[in-house]
Parts: C-alpha cells; sequence; structure tokens
C-alpha cells in the first residue's frame, strides 16, 4: 500500500514530491515499487521523481534497472515515432483522414518532449467507409494482419470494431480503428463526431491529427471506464486531461456522454481522478458525483483494490465494461448482444469451413451454456472478448 501511495504522489500532474520523499525516508520495498509502477504503466514518472529528489536512498541495482527501462523506452519511443510518421505520410498521401490517439500522440500533447508516457504500439482511426483503403496503405508498407486474413477478421474479429496489424521490421503494431468500443457496447464519443474537430500535434516534425479538449476527455473517461480503471497511468492521462482543461464546459461533456447512455463514465473518471491523485472534479459536475450511489461505490471499490493490489481490481473483463451502461435495460441488451456474438473462441471450439460460419451465431449461446455449467463458480458473462484474449496473447499490447 505504501507503494501505491507513492506512485500516487508522483503520478498526479503536478507531482507532490515533498510527500513522495517522506514515504521514500519511511522505507521502501524497492522490488515491489517498481514492479507496481510497471504494472501501472508509470515507471517513466517514477525515474522523473526519483531523479528530481537525487535517487534518495536506492540501491544501486534498482538504479541500474531503471536506467537500463528509460534506455530502452527512449529508443522505443523514437522508433514509434518515426514508423507513426511514415504511416501518417502514407495514409495522406493517399488522401485518406485519420487521427492517432492513445500512444505517441496523447504522450506528446500531454507532456511535450518528455516520454512520460508508456505504450508499446500505434492507434489510429479511419471513417469506416475508409477502412479497406487504409488497410490497403499498410499492407503497402509491409504490415500483415495480427489476426488472419481479412475473410477470417470480418467473421470474428469485426464487432471490436479495430484490427491488428503487425510488421517484423522494425517490430511495430498498428491498431486500425473504425470505432472506439466493441460493437454491443455505448461509449461516451460517437466517431463520428471527431473529424471536424481534431488537433495537430507536432511528431518527430509532422503535425499529426489527435484528438484534444472534450473529445479527449471523453475518450479517457469511456476507456478507463471499461477496464475498471485497472491500471494508475489511465488514471493520470484522464487527471492530466482534468486538469489542463479546467476551463472546459465539463456539464456539457457529462451531457454528451448521458446523451449516449455512458454519463456515468465522465463522472467515475472524476472521481477517481480526485481520489487518487488529488486532482479536483469539476464543481458543475461534484454535485452529480455526490448523489450517486452507484458512482461513489464503484470509486470507492476500484480506489481500494487498486491500492490494495487485489486480483479482483479490474474485474471479469465483461463485468468491467458493463460499467460504461448507465442503464440496467442497456447491460441487458449489451450481455443478449454478446451473448450471439461469433469469436475466434467459437471457432477454436468447432472449426467449421467458411460456409457454414454463420452458423455461429446460433451455436454460441449453447457453447456458452455448456461452459458456464461446466464451471458454476466463475463469476462470468457471456462476453464476446474470449477470442480477443488469445488473439492479444500473440502480441504485447499496452494502450
Amino acid at each position: 500500500m505504501q507503494s501505491f501511495d507513492l506512485l500516487c504522489a508522483i503520478a498526479r500532474p503536478k507531482p507532490d514530491l515533498e510527500r513522495a520523499l517522506e514515504l521514500l525516508r519511511g522505507g521502501v520495498d524497492w522490488p515491489e515499487l517498481v514492479g507496481l509502477a510497471a504494472a501501472h504503466a508509470v515507471r517513466p514518472h517514477l525515474i522523473q521523481a526519483l531523479r528530481d529528489l537525487g535517487w534518495t536512498a536506492m540501491p544501486p541495482e534498482t538504479k541500474a534497472a531503471l536506467e537500463a527501462f528509460q534506455l530502452f523506452h527512449l529508443t522505443r519511443v523514437l522508433s514509434l515515432t518515426e514508423e507513426l510518421g511514415r504511416v501518417a505520410d502514407a495514409l495522406a498521401r493517399n488522401g485518406l483522414p485519420f487521427a492517432s490517439f492513445k500512444g505517441i500522440a496523447l504522450a506528446t500533447l500531454h507532456h511535450g518532449s518528455r516520454p512520460l508516457r508508456e505504450f508499446d504500439d500505434i492507434d489510429l482511426i479511419v471513417p469506416k467507409p475508409r477502412l479497406a483503403e487504409a488497410e490497403g496503405v499498410l499492407r503497402s508498407l509491409g504490415y500483415r494482419g495480427a489476426d488472419g486474413e481479412a475473410a477470417f477478421r470480418n467473421a470474428f474479429f469485426a464487432y471490436q470494431r479495430q484490427y491488428a496489424f503487425v510488421r517484423t521490421e522494425p517490430d511495430v503494431s498498428v491498431d486500425l480503428h473504425w470505432a472506439f468500443t466493441s460493437a454491443s457496447l455505448p461509449f461516451p464519443l460517437d466517431p463520428a463526431e471527431i473529424w471536424a474537430d481534431l488537433q495537430p500535434v507536432s511528431i518527430g516534425g509532422r503535425a499529426i491529427p489527435t484528438l484534444a479538449g472534450a473529445n479527449l476527455a471523453l475518450l479517457l473517461a469511456g476507456h478507463g471506464t471499461k477496464e475498471r480503471w485497472k491500471r494508475l497511468g489511465w488514471v493520470c492521462d484522464f487527471a492530466t486531461c482534468l486538469d489542463r482543461n479546467r476551463d472546459l464546459d465539463w456539464s456539457a461533456i457529462f451531457q454528451r456522454a448521458h446523451r449516449r447512455g455512458c454519463g456515468n463514465a465522465v463522472l467515475f473518471a472524476c472521481a477517481m481522478a480526485e481520489a487518487l491523485l488529488g486532482v479536483a472534479m469539476p464543481p458543475m459536475l461534484a454535485p452529480l458525483i455526490q448523489r450517486s450511489d452507484r458512482v461513489r461505490a464503484l470509486t470507492r471499490s476500484t480506489s481500494r483494490a487498486l491500492r490494495e493490489s487485489l486480483p479482483a481490481a479490474a474485474g471479469p473483463r465483461d463485468l468491467a465494461d458493463l460499467d460504461l451502461c448507465d442503464a440496467w435495460s442497456r447491460k441487458a441488451g449489451v450481455i443478449l448482444g454478446m451473448a450471439f456474438t461469433r469469436t475466434e473462441g467459437d471457432y477454436e471450439a468447432m472449426k467449421l469451413p467458411p460456409p457454414l460460419w454463420r452458423l455461429y451465431h446460433l451455436t454460441r449461446p449453447f457453447r456458452l451454456a455448456a461452459k458456464t455449467l461446466a464451471a458454476p463458480r466463475a463469476r462470468s458473462l457471456p462476453s464476446p472478448d474470449d477470442g480477443r484474449a488469445r488473439s492479444r496473447a500473440r502480441r504485447p499490447h499496452t494502450p
């Protein structure tokens, strides 16, 4: 718990170095601290704070390990910056609208040239009608689909509304999105809303379009809520956005999310930023948070799970996804949609030839029922992500 408190002190938008020094002088389990910083994707923040504090009381071997990570991280940032520029140039030459989000774009927007955010891939979004053209551009640059050929992806991965593409020279992965969450779930931000309001950010000498302002706030609130804020780094992302955009109309931001059935995601994000990182919630949203038993209960349980490093911090992935839904009626619809969404897991369980792939819509409920009966104690709802878990296992992923 002391290690987590130290990370909270240094990961906030304005690091509390006095509190960090107090905790360091009280004695630190260094392997635990470094391991926790890695798990929460805040090692750059930890390194920056320790350097500012003169590497107080740090064992030489721990310092060496962190410096080795920093060298790797800087090298990786440079490599991904160069590759993003190459991909962006190719998309622009072909007249394709796109935006880079999360990853290097968010790191640059929040921290300028300082690589204070961990990431290991490139996230791009394009309009859905231009998806095939964007795939063609990536293939021309040497990328291949990480989840098989187009027909297989369209059958078993399209519900995710993103496809993964990889190349080995250099070792880079690109997640190509046409929406911000899977087809069965609501999300605070409609992808159609972003195209008239992109902000260019200078990355590697190029002006790369990205999300900013209200759209970025909605994206970060939705992403963190979908993942049950299981990484402190995601709380830090939203807290930094909140801290740097106090003048935004946060009431209007909440109303946009509320109209999409996800208003609680914005309230949850604000409550987590204040509870863990001390960033005051917008005054106009504070009364809504105080009146929401659900948001306050989620904040308490999630903060406690993170602070105590409980394995249940994220919860079953499908249950965490449902936090995006304000209404129980919408949750019921999501669960029903999940029950009939074919996934790679269905294919692996019974490998039918392509002409029969439509049958998975009918066989999936029976497979899930059998799976549930075989593990009656499992706290899991039908989730289309059983296929995604295996897919993502083939390549490490940090958003």
